[in-house]
């Protein structure tokens, strides 16, 4: 059976969202052009790093260019996107690897969100040769979503990305551990259930 890809290029929509209460949040990008929607959930820490380093990318690219590049510097207010996901949420698949680079000719963002693939391998080796198998298989690898992202969108995706990874459980202001509503059992309490 061949890869699929689901290829936006570019997308009208690109953004991580949540489904759920903080605490029980699922995470998702979310990537959509016309009537195509296209969701794969990913854990937390892993739209976290996604938007730093798609910031630290765009950073480098406007440093690189002396400014020159169509990349802004901070994320126009005017191009904000804090509408929720599109409904209903369908996870295609579960995010496993995530790749990003930028195209210098394009002045494009390239982002991808591989599945997650469970290996069975009996030693380290055995999985070194099964993940180099796999990496090398283009035609047919796991499934993959691609999108392509102008500048000013890239710095769009970071900066909502960042803030939906923020909203979440305020921190204790003691042990800096997450607060349900119904409190926590705080270690710098020695075990006092502390209240939000």
């Amino acid at each position: 059976m061949s890869r699929q890809v689901f290829l936006y290029d570019p997308p009208e929509r690109f953004v991580a969202g949540t489904v759920g209460l903080p605490g029980r949040r699922t995470f998702f990008l979310q990537a959509s052009a016309g009537a195509r929607v296209t969701s794969v959930a990913l854990e937390k820490t892993q739209v976290a790093a996604l938007a730093e380093r798609m910031d630290e990318l765009l950073d480098e690219v406007v440093r690189r260019s002396g400014g020159n590049a169509s990349v802004p510097a901070v994320t126009p207010t005017e191009i904000s996107d804090t509408a929720p996901l599109e409904s209903p949420v369908d996870e295609e698949f579960r995010v496993g690897t995530m790749a990003l680079a930028w195209d210098g000719e394009e002045e494009r963002m390239i982002v991808e969100a591989q599945a997650l693939v469970e290996l069975d391998a009996d030693t380290d080796e055995d999985l070194a040769e099964a993940e180099e198998r796999l990496l090398q298989d283009e035609e047919n690898g796991p499934p993959m979503l691609r999108v392509r992202l102008t500048g000013v969108q890239a710095r769009a995706f970071a900066k909502r990305a960042l803030d939906v990874v923020n909203a979440g459980r305020p921190p204790c202001p003691l042990c800096s551990l997450p607060l349900d509503p119904e409190g926590h059992v705080c270690p710098r309490q020695n075990g006092y259930r502390r209240g939000a």
